[in-house]
């Protein structure tokens, strides 16, 4: 069955609360369980706190312009909290924050409320804290979810459905969304075969399945899988952290150069071509088809258009300026507990 397929039927059942599309079937657990021992064993994960990245970049354009900051908010599991790293400039908040105050010529203010370990059923918790304070609803918010999902065998349509309802509350209060599809896991260095190789195809069937589910509430996708799949097998000791699982800050900049034209775009902060260009093998497809192309090509940011049809594009990516070390010296965060 082709992946379009797939994703096609998952997003079904998830539209109609439909839960019963598991991750592995029963048959392969039994062959997977001593891979997963081993490699939980070798890999090991990371109990320290991501590095608090909330505040202000691109404070020197506040004296060139009268209008408000923008307000970008962060949601997801360890990866949008930017566990693996030390220091708050080199989360992927932080990155994409001052990449954004560097093109809008604006500054940012960064709210992220991503917990490490958290699965799809964790977002309505994170979309309520980003709603419901005293601050004003983000302007735009990334989401980075699915990782989790997978490692704990949540049914794809539960988890699509959950991360679907919580992009419909954030478009619901005016946010524009941006969300980085599940990651692929297969490339994770101390894991073998076959779960190496479950692990990719799950991973990839549940992006193309989230693309499916958000772009029918209005937002965009960038594939992270195969982005950082060939270029994190070639080059594992400068891409992953320590704990050989999340991303080291070449890692996290790698992501957050493929997220930031999109980010940019949601705003009407980027060039948008009229026609999309055959050549770099973009064009208007049917969603799911478009789905299942960005799952196997990572850095492919999918669009709604017209029911049934999405757009497929690959942005030319930018590099983000570093926040300044004032900025990341005097961004607050608080402290995330992980799992």
């Amino acid at each position: 069955m082709s992946r379009a397929r797939v994703a096609r039927r998952i997003a079904a059942a998830a539209a109609v609360g439909g839960g019963g599309i598991g991750l592995l079937g029963v048959a392969g657990v039994g062959l997977l369980l001593t891979e997963v021992r081993l490699a939980r064993r070798t890999v090991g994960g990371s109990s320290a706190v991501p590095p608090g990245a909330d505040g202000r970049y691109g404070s020197a354009f506040a004296h060139r312009t009268d209008r408000p900051p923008l307000r970008l908010g962060f949601l997801g599991d360890s990866t949008a909290a930017g566990q693996g790293v030390h220091r708050p400039r080199q989360t992927p908040g932080a990155l994409l924050a001052s990449g954004l105050a560097a093109v809008a010529e604006l500054p940012v203010d960064l709210r992220n409320v991503a917990l490490p370990g958290a699965q799809s059923d964790d977002l309505d918790r994170q979309v309520t804290l980003l709603l419901e304070g005293p601050e004003p609803a983000p302007d735009v918010a990334v989401i980075m979810i699915g990782a989790n999902d997978v490692t704990h065998r949540m049914p794809l349509a539960r988890s699509v459905r959950l991360l679907s309802d919580a992009v419909r509350r954030l478009r619901e209060a005016g946010c524009a969304v941006v969300v980085g599809t599940c990651p692929d896991l297969g490339t994770i260095e101390p894991v073998y075969q076959p779960l190496r190789w479950v692990a990719r195809r799950l991973s990839r069937q549940l992006a193309a399945a989230q693309t499916i589910g958000v772009v029918a509430h209005g937002a965009r996708t960038v594939s992270l899988g195969d982005l950082l799949g060939p270029e994190f097998e070639a080059h594992p000791r400068e891409l992953f952290g320590p704990d050989n699982y999340h991303p080291s800050a070449e890692g996290y900049a790698t992501a957050a150069m493929a997220v930031l034209p999109t980010l940019c775009a949601a705003l009407g902060l980027w060039p948008e071509e009229e026609r999309p260009e055959a050549h770099r093998r973009e064009g208007i497809l049917p969603v799911a088809e478009a789905a299942a192309q960005a799952a196997d090509e990572g850095g492919t940011e999918v669009t709604p258009t017209r029911t049934p049809w999405a757009l497929l594009k690959h942005r030319r990516r930018r590099q983000i300026p570093p926040p300044e070390p004032s900025e990341a010296a005097d961004a607050t965060g608080r402290a995330r507990q992980g799992d």
